[in-house]
Formats: C-alpha cells, structure tokens, sequence
C-alpha cells in the first residue's frame, strides 16, 4: 500500500507547489474525526474509502438513520478512518483533512455524493481540486495540502495498522465492540447490533 506522493503525482500526472498543511499532532498522527460526544457509552469506528461505492451509500442512506437515532442522541459516537482503496482514493482522503476539523465531515460528505462525478472524470484530479476551492480552500492551501508528505504517509500508514489489527479486508467496515463488521448492512441490522452493543455496555 506504501507509495511515495513523488511517485504518486508522477503517475497522474498533477504538479504541485506550495507549503505543508498540518492535519496531523505534534507527534505526526492524525488528529481523530469523529461524530458525538466523547462520553456516549458506544464508540463505532467506521473505516472507508472515498472510492467506495457502498461506502457513499452508508453515507448516503444509512448514516443519517444511524446519526438521528444514535449519534446525536448522546448514545454512539461515530470515529471516521481513511482507508483508501487505492491512489486516487488515497489523494482524495487528504482533503477533508486539510479543511480542518470544523469543516472536515462537511467537506466528506461532498466527496462522497460527488463520487460519480469526480471519481468518474476523465482528469479526477482537476475535479478534486476544483471542488475543493468552490469549498472555500485556496490554490495555495489545496496545492499544499496534496503535497503534504507526512499527511500522505500517516493516513497510510495508519491504514495499514487499522487493516491489520481490526482485519479489514474490504470498506465499508466497522468496529463494534471490538467486533468487526463488513459492509453497507441495511439500518435495522445495525440497530441490532448497536443496541445489544448499548446494552452490554450499561
């Protein structure tokens, strides 16, 4: 999964110039995203990719049901991990990053109801930076957000510790209880296993 962004930009043939964004900690880890209070009782921890098909519908359909009944009760809160399916994925999910936390879910969601569009295009990248200035980022912040070598390397890096550790072999997956769960299951099932979830954790 490693590649170099050098390497990378080669491939799909982008140039970039500007400065480093820092989305990551003093330490180089991303900062965690995450939906809900930090004391709901139940933390799902959902990994996907931008590329995903089934991911954007979990966004689309499901999360909605999940964020009324459960999230913005207090019950569950939702971490949100990349793991990127590939290069273009892999670029696309630097970009939230670098819009901040106040704007990060926001500008993921764009990502995932446009993923026909911009993941469809014939130059993918134009239509992600174009994208990203109409989200309020500037040539300059969107050049040196795709430049960004240590963002590009824990997200990663990252990936491939959460892939090994949670065996996450495809996207969507979620981690429950620390059991882990593979794709885009309807709401009711989720709401099965969030709630016994909820229950054991009284």
């Amino acid at each position: 999964m490693r590649q170099s962004l050098l390497g990378l930009v080669f491939v799909l043939g982008i140039s970039l110039v500007g400065g480093v964004v820092d989305a990551a900690d003093a330490d180089g880890a991303l900062v965690e995203m995450a939906l809900g209070s930090a004391d709901a009782p139940l933390t799902i921890t959902e990994h996907s990719s931008l590329t995903c098909g089934h991911c954007a519908s979990f966004h689309a359909e499901t999360l909605p049901k999940i964020k009324k009944a459960y999230i913005d009760t207090g019950k569950v809160r939702l971490v949100f991990r990349d793991f990127p399916l590939g290069k273009l994925a892999l670029i696309a999910s630097m970009l939230p990053h670098c819009a901040g936390p106040d704007r990060y879910f926001g500008f993921l969601e764009v990502l995932f109801r446009s993923q026909r569009t911009w993941a469809g295009s014939n130059n993918p990248l134009l239509e992600l930076t174009r994208m990203a200035r109409m989200g309020g980022m500037s040539e300059e912040t969107v050049n040196a957000c795709l430049n960004n070598q240590a963002l590009f390397e824990s997200i990663q890096k990252r990936a491939a510790e959460d892939g090994e550790k949670f065996d996450i072999e495809s996207t969507p997956s979620f981690v429950i209880d620390g059991k882990t769960i593979s794709g885009n299951l309807p709401f009711e099932e989720f709401q099965k296993v969030i709630d016994a979830a909820l229950e054991k954790a009284k």
